[in-house]
């Protein structure tokens, strides 16, 4: 690991990246590991470089649904900055990859002696809550040919890539639909030429069409972000 490439941490002064740097080992995200438990204390927190992270609530009976996702422009832990370290939420590993791993104590010690530190983390939070909020909005109004599109957006954002391995499973359960549904709308995704799917392993053809086809919450989901990471405090 030459190069941070979390986004987070280049954000950091130099001087404070590379003492925070000193404080983290380098860790790789294997896919489908589960880096949190919902209801467990954090042990760690996860700045990813390559790879990406969804958040799952699991709700009684019903199907497990993503509320977030986290890859290199975020962090998984920024709530540490609260003193909290349970979560409503599992930690899935959605895209294999690499990144950087601070302990929990360490981290909030860090936080104490680099107010440069903590003032990012708490943006990184204040930023994956306004998303949280946005990504209930969609689940709720959006059909889900356009939540699949923003869904693979994201994802491809995240894997840097324009193919990566997802089951249709998988997918229903991140959207919280039935498979049938993500079948069908995955089937009229590659109908339009805009992706190509077979046996779990996707590629985009046509990122400006399936740009276009995606729910407004993909473009309000980057202007968020973009606006909050540069506000001043």
């Amino acid at each position: 690991m030459q190069h941070t490439n979390n986004h987070l941490i280049e954000r950091l002064p130099k001087g404070v990246q590379k003492r925070f740097l000193a404080l983290c080992e380098p860790f790789e995200l294997v896919l489908s590991t589960e880096l949190s438990v919902r209801g467990a204390l954090l042990t760690h927190a996860y700045f990813p470089i390559t790879g990406f992270i969804s958040l799952v609530i699991d709700i009684e009976t019903h199907p497990p649904l993503e509320v977030g996702m986290v890859g290199a422009e975020s962090m998984l832990g920024s709530e540490l900055v609260l003193a909290l370290a349970n979560t409503p939420w599992r930690a899935l590993v959605q895209g294999a990859g690499s990144c950087w791993r601070i302990e929990t104590k360490t981290l909030r010690q860090a936080m104490d002696d680099m107010p440069a530190l903590e003032s990012l983390v708490q943006r990184s939070l204040l930023i994956r809550l306004h998303q949280q909020a946005l990504a209930s909005a969609c689940e709720r109004f959006h059909p889900i040919g356009q939540r699949l599109a923003r869904w693979l957006l994201m994802s491809q954002d995240r894997a840097h890539a324009d193919h990566f391995h997802v089951t249709q499973e998988f997918i229903s359960l991140m959207l919280g639909v039935r498979r049938v549904g993500v079948t069908q709308a995955a089937s009229d995704l590659q109908k339009e030429g805009l992706i190509q799917y077979t046996r779990g392993e996707l590629k985009v053809l046509d990122r400006a069409g399936l740009e276009a086809k995606a729910c407004s919450c993909y473009e309000a989901d980057k202007l968020l972000h973009d606006t909050l990471m540069k506000a001043k405090t």
